[in-house]
């Protein structure tokens, strides 16, 4: 799966899939665009991001908010700016906000879609020409809640099963452009995304304990096992997969109550 060479734009860098992507992509020779909002945590994800050759460059760091179509420009600008192409593009950023229909805010429903929809379409938008020019893919990090349906989670649920219905169509739009698109669909994973959405430690310990039993598996993953699956799918060895959603959720999409 080596990526050598490849330029590859990763956002939400700055920690969880995101940061566990850039370091792996990084151990796969390739050329690395990393952007988020906390410039001192890429930074320092930069940093972990050793070369594997001489000729392989240290990480490109732009920060921006992906909800700022200004910014979402500049990303794209400064990293084809900074390396001449694109040939990857990982929509990662995303958050989380807690509620079903009675008591979340028309605020955090736009909050939610803003940066796990909206930013999605803008940046892929933008990104297309290079991808065509490249030959390249987009993989974008959706969730087990794109496929599953959740309670308590209702916005952030309704933003997975968008990105995963705009992985499917815009791989059929730029399949004959020869750019794949797909989408990976992580189940619980450790990261600080629970907690950003309002749980507190004792509840995400609960949180996770639970995952033994709603993950057939029976344990949550780790950013790295993600990771992997968006190398997969970003490199060659995937060269006739577009359009898929693929789960890496230790098979919690394929259980049922009983």
């Amino acid at each position: 799966m080596a990526l050598t060479g490849r330029v590859v734009l990763v956002t939400g860098a700055s920690s969880g899939i995101g940061a566990a992507t850039a370091v792996h992509l990084s151990q796969l020779g390739a050329s690395l665009s990393l952007t988020g909002r906390n410039t001192e945590n890429l930074d320092r994800v930069a940093r972990l991001c050793q070369p594997v050759s001489a000729s392989q460059p240290r990480p490109h760091v732009v920060a921006g908010e992906l909800t700022s179509e200004k910014d979402v420009r500049h990303i794209l600008e400064s990293t084809v700016g900074r390396f001449g192409r694109l040939d990857v593009l990982v929509n990662n950023a995303g958050v989380l906000e807690t509620g079903g229909i009675e008591d979340t805010s028309l605020e955090q429903f736009d909050r939610v879609f803003g940066v796990n929809v909206r930013s999605v379409y803008h940046l892929t938008m933008l990104a297309v020409p290079h991808l065509v020019s490249s030959g390249g893919s987009v993989v974008n990090v959706s969730s087990v809640n794109g496929l599953r349906s959740f309670p308590g989670v209702l916005a952030y649920n309704m933003s997975k099963a968008a990105v995963d219905q705009f992985t499917r169509c815009v791989a059929l739009e730029l399949a004959p452009r020869g750019v794949r698109v797909n989408s990976v669909n992580p189940g619980v994973t450790v990261t600080e995304l629970q907690k950003r959405g309002g749980l507190d430690d004792e509840a995400y310990a609960r949180f996770l304990e639970r995952s033994r039993e709603t993950h057939a598996l029976g344990r949550p993953g780790t950013p790295l096992e993600v990771a992997r699956a968006i190398a997969f799918l970003a490199s060659d060895d995937a060269s006739f997969i577009t359009g898929a959603s693929v789960p890496v959720d230790g098979g919690r999409h394929a259980m049922c109550p009983r």
